[in-house]
C-alpha cells in the first residue's frame, strides 16, 4: 500500500492546458498502488469553463483564453497571484465520498485563512469560501440564507472538481494578491455581480509561497 500521506508537489508557474492534460493522464493511468499527490501551482491568465458552464457567463474575455474543461461548476478565472491546488486523491482508499471530500477541501481553505486572521464562510448551494467584507476577521455567522444574496460578501476561494473511478482531479483556487479586474469579465462561478477578493484586498500582507505552503500542508493533513 502507498504511504498514507499525499505527496506535495510545487509546480510553480505553469500553463493551464498542459497541467490539465497531466492531471487527466495521471488519473487515467494510476492504479490502486499509485500514491496520492497534491499539486500546487500558479497559472498565466485564463478563464476555465466547467462542464455545465454557460457561454453567457463569459461577459468580455478581453483576449484572455477561455478553456473548456471537464470539471464541475461554471466559469472562473486563474491568474498570477493565485494559489491553485490540485489534489489527486483516491477517495475509495481514503474511505470517503465526494460530499465529504468537498467539505475537507473547503475546511483546509478555512483553516489556512485562520492563520492570517481571516474568517472564511461557506454559503449553502454555492461551493467555495466567502468573506464578510464588513468584518473579515469576525466570527459571527452569516445571515445570508440563499446563494443569490451575496451583498456584503466577497469570494476568496473557488472550487471545482472532477472524480473519475473514485479518483479526484481539478481542485481549489485561493486568491492571494492578484489583478482582480478579469473577474469583472465573467459571472464568477455563474453568479452575476459576485465580488471576488484576495488576501491583499482584505489587508493581509503575505506572499504566494507562504500561502501555498500553508494550504498545501492543510490539504495533506485533511486528505490523509
Amino acid at each position: 500500500m502507498p504511504d498514507s500521506l499525499p505527496l506535495l508537489r510545487h509546480l510553480g508557474h505553469v500553463d493551464y492546458a498542459p497541467t490539465l492534460d497531466a492531471m487527466r493522464a495521471f488519473t487515467e493511468t494510476r492504479t490502486t498502488d499509485t500514491p496520492d499527490e497534491i499539486w500546487l501551482c500558479e497559472h498565466p491568465p485564463v478563464y476555465t469553463q466547467g462542464v455545465a458552464g454557460l457561454p453567457s457567463h463569459v461577459l468580455d474575455a478581453a483576449g484572455i483564453p477561455v478553456v473548456q474543461t471537464n470539471r464541475g461548476g461554471q466559469v472562473t478565472y486563474h491568474g498570477p497571484g493565485q494559489v491553485v491546488a490540485y489534489p489527486l486523491i483516491d477517495l475509495r482508499r481514503l474511505g470517503i465520498f465526494v460530499k465529504e471530500y468537498v467539505y475537507r477541501l473547503e475546511h483546509a481553505v478555512l483553516k489556512t485563512l485562520e492563520t492570517f486572521e481571516i474568517t472564511g464562510h461557506r454559503v449553502p448551494g454555492a461551493p467555495g469560501i466567502y468573506v464578510n467584507l464588513a468584518d473579515p476577521g469576525g466570527h459571527a455567522a452569516l445571515s445570508w440564507p440563499r446563494p443569490d444574496t451575496f451583498a456584503g460578501l466577497g469570494k476568496v476561494a473557488a472550487l471545482g472538481i472532477k472524480v473519475s473511478r473514485h479518483c479526484t482531479y481539478h481542485g481549489v483556487a485561493l486568491n492571494v494578491d492578484m489583478d482582480l479586474k478579469p473577474f469583472s469579465g465573467i459571472n464568477p462561478c455563474g453568479y452575476a455581480a459576485l465580488q471576488t477578493v484576495d488576501l491583499a484586498t482584505l489587508g493581509v500582507r503575505t506572499d504566494w509561497p507562504t500561502v501555498a505552503q500553508r494550504l498545501g500542508d492543510r490539504l495533506v493533513s485533511h486528505l490523509s
